[in-house]
């Protein structure tokens, strides 16, 4: 790619600039904190897993893209596997779309996602052949570091990060997540998973050295629901351990401080388990939600999959309705229910065509709900 890098990332003061510009008629509440750094970060993101990977969703997510960074949502989430790879240049169109409108790069937040394979030209019909010319044969991985259509090597890691960076046009992302780690558990097990990441984070904490990124994390779809017991249980507390050890390996100091800042987890109405399930210990002896742990120790939580794959934009579980009736439809009850959750930073919303976008909007103009009225829509399921 030729275009010119666009440099710059998050900052606070940008942030707060940005909210009383461009989140000016967003309501009270609509921002989160981003740990210690401050940053104000929408608590309703946009999402570009979903669509076909045609040129019509790729304009439809440039659209979108600029005309949420100008309204207000200033958190934007995409993967370098995302609709091969079209969802993230689609996103660089639009970022740059919305800093000619004004929006600066420092006011948004950027996050992409590596592990699953990356088909820029769509699925290859045979995978090992591929995965041969394409990883092994460009020293990108080795056999042994695929599962699935998954592939976890430090080398592999960072062509998906620089693939990220160029396809989105951007010197700096905020974030990089691996995505879906516990995939490799069944077929190597936890230890050697971990063992894995820890030299994976290597990667990433030299990339932050580099100026090329911000903040590291994981995002999964198991990792963090199930129970402790469960064999694709991830600790957070485990992670950043791991992550403390590559960043003293990278920086050459006992005191270095990591920056695994950053996770994923599937939370909506449906799929409880981020809030309701006590799994993680946060390593002062107390054990907590996720939700609460990544809160505790200093990780900013996304919430992924608020729609449940669109069944939560026809339908709302009944204590929801009986909250939330002001709210003009089912999408945006799923929104707010998820954005309202004490603990989650940004509640992330698939948004492939520009109708959708409205619902999102909609809702940042309306506060967040009170923590006692959200709690006791728990208790009216009980």
């Amino acid at each position: 790619m030729t275009t010119t890098l666009i440099p710059g990332h998050c900052t606070m003061m940008a942030t707060k600039q940005y909210v009383t510009s461009f989140g000016k008629d967003c309501a009270a509440g609509h921002y989160s904190d981003f740990l210690n750094v401050h940053l104000q970060l929408s608590s309703i993101g946009l999402g570009t897993f979903p669509g076909a990977p045609v040129d019509e969703v790729d304009a439809q997510y440039a659209d979108i893209v600029t005309e949420a960074l100008t309204h207000g949502l200033n958190v934007i989430d995409t993967g370098a596997h995302y609709r091969y790879g079209r969802s993230a240049a689609a996103v660089g169109a639009g970022v740059r779309r919305a800093i000619e409108a004004g929006v600066k790069r420092e006011q948004m937040f950027l996050v992409s996602k590596g592990g699953f394979l990356s088909f820029r030209d769509g699925r290859p019909d045979d995978l090992a052949a591929w995965f041969k010319t394409e990883v092994v044969d460009k020293g990108l991985g080795r056999v042994e570091d695929l599962t699935q259509a998954h592939c976890i090597s430090p080398e592999y890691i960072g062509f998906q990060l620089e693939l990220s960076r160029q396809l989105m046009g951007v010197e700096t992302l905020d974030a990089f997540l691996i995505d879906q780690p516990e995939v490799h558990i069944p077929t190597i097990g936890k230890d050697q998973l971990n063992r894995k990441l820890e030299k994976v984070f290597m990667v990433l904490e030299q990339a932050v050295k580099d100026k090329k990124l911000r903040y590291y994390g994981i995002s999964t779809f198991n990792g963090f629901r199930v129970e402790t017991d469960d064999p694709l249980f991830q600790s957070i507390t485990s992670m950043q351990g791991h992550a403390e050890k590559a960043a003293r390996a990278i920086w050459k100091d006992d005191q270095a401080k990591h920056q695994f800042k950053v996770v994923q987890m599937p939370f909506n109405q449906v799929m409880q388990e981020g809030f309701t399930r006590f799994s993680q210990t946060t390593g002062q002896g107390n054990i907590g939600s996720t939700i609460q742990a990544a809160h505790q120790l200093g990780v900013y939580l996304m919430a992924s999959h608020t729609m449940f794959k669109g069944h939560l934009a026809t339908q709302a579980m009944d204590p929801v309705i009986q909250t939330m009736p002001m709210l003009k439809n089912h999408a945006q009850r799923a929104i707010q229910f998820n954005r309202s959750t004490p603990g989650v930073g940004t509640t992330l919303v698939g948004i492939s065509t520009p109708t959708h976008l409205q619902d999102a909007l909609d809702v940042a103009h309306v506060a967040p709900l009170e923590k006692t009225v959200y709690l006791k829509m728990y208790q009216r399921t009980e």
